[in-house]
């Protein structure tokens, strides 16, 4: 089956063509993503609003683009899919009411896509993965880890209770003047710095549950700037160096943690995945690489641009579903809160 994804949560309007053999293997026919960067780098963050109107500004050209570069008509397309929730609740309905306007011009299948569920089934796009799995979600909004059973069957191992890792690395970024969207800089930074010059905390580290929270570990990165400014650029990539380290510490501490809690359980993971633009950190992903090949758990990350915001992972989420027999009505309302753990089970 051809499937139309639409991806507008956050601040990318993204429309993606994917094909779903019978025999379940993916192939992206095309990922067309339109970055809201410009719009909002003079406020060092997403503006809610601005990203609607930006939504709704490009987001029929981009669908255009999806359906040029796959060479396919609309016709061809078995459904239409859009990402109805979690997210910026404007940008939610954007994506969605379109969807859901071309579902019923076309008389096409529509389907609702959760845009975790997507994250985490994003990584059986790119080849065979059995369930269960371990998902590590982390991105600007969510740090989540996941056992994802199956098709909508979803169990929480362990989240944050405050700030996510891309929240906080963002933040981070903004403290110290490096502009927006400061995760990427904060990286780049730290390639600079001694990351033994702070003593910055560990927070949750060593705890019983895979929980995590950052909230401690970006306000003693204040404290410590606070204490030396006016800060040199030499201080800048050594805070940088500093707080990245300290996060990979907190990441290698918690993935330990809930692999070893499952390990030897029924629900013993098939592999460790990590998905969300965090997972585009390369200093994460080589200690990552580390702690799993300890645990004996093979590590999947997804291309990078699976693991940033896109309509490819949409798309693919929906035909995995409607492989099930499973769609949606076209009163399906939008969310701006859908946790997985509550993913729909059925039609």
């Amino acid at each position: 089956m051809l499937v139309l994804g639409i991806e507008t949560t956050c601040d990318e309007t993204a429309a993606s063509v994917v094909h779903r053999g019978a025999d379940g293997v993916g192939d992206i026919r095309s990922n067309v993503v339109y970055s809201q960067i410009a719009e909002h780098k003079e406020f060092g963050g997403v503006v809610p609003e601005i990203a609607a109107r930006a939504h709704v500004e490009v987001l029929d050209q981009v669908i255009s683009k999806a359906l040029i570069d796959a060479q396919v008509r609309l016709s061809d397309c078995e459904a239409i899919a859009a990402a109805a929730g979690p997210g910026l609740i404007g940008g939610v309905i954007v994506g969605l009411t379109e969807a859901k306007a071309i579902a019923l011009a076309a008389k096409k299948k529509f389907v609702a896509v959760n845009h975790l569920e997507a994250h985490a089934l994003s990584v059986r796009l790119i080849g065979r993965v059995d369930f269960p799995y371990l998902l590590l979600l982390a991105s600007g909004g969510h740090t989540q880890l996941v056992l994802v059973e199956d098709i909508g069957r979803y169990r929480k191992i362990g989240g944050t209770v405050d700030d996510a890792i891309g929240e906080a690395f963002d933040k981070a970024g903004k403290m110290l003047g490096l502009g927006y969207p400061g995760g990427p800089a904060v990286e780049q930074r730290a390639l600079e710095g001694d990351p033994q010059r702070f003593d910055l905390p560990r927070p949750m580290f060593g705890r019983a549950e895979p929980d995590f929270s950052l909230s401690g570990l970006k306000t003693a990165l204040r404290i410590e700037a606070e204490a030396i400014a006016p800060l040199s650029e030499q201080d800048v990539s050594d805070l940088c160096a500093s707080f990245q380290a300290a996060v990979i510490d907190v990441i290698a501490d918690r993935t330990r943690v809930a692999l070893r809690k499952l390990r030897d359980t029924v629900y013993k993971p098939t592999a460790f995945v990590v998905a969300g633009g965090v997972a585009a950190n390369q200093a994460i992903r080589l200690m990552l690489e580390s702690e799993t090949a300890r645990l004996d758990t093979p590590l999947i990350v997804p291309p990078q641009a699976l693991c940033t915001d896109n309509g490819a992972m949409i798309a693919w989420a929906a035909a995995e579903r409607l492989a099930r027999g499973m769609e949606d009505t076209l009163d399906f309302a939008p969310r701006p809160r859908w946790p997985l753990a509550e993913e729909k089970q059925s039609a």
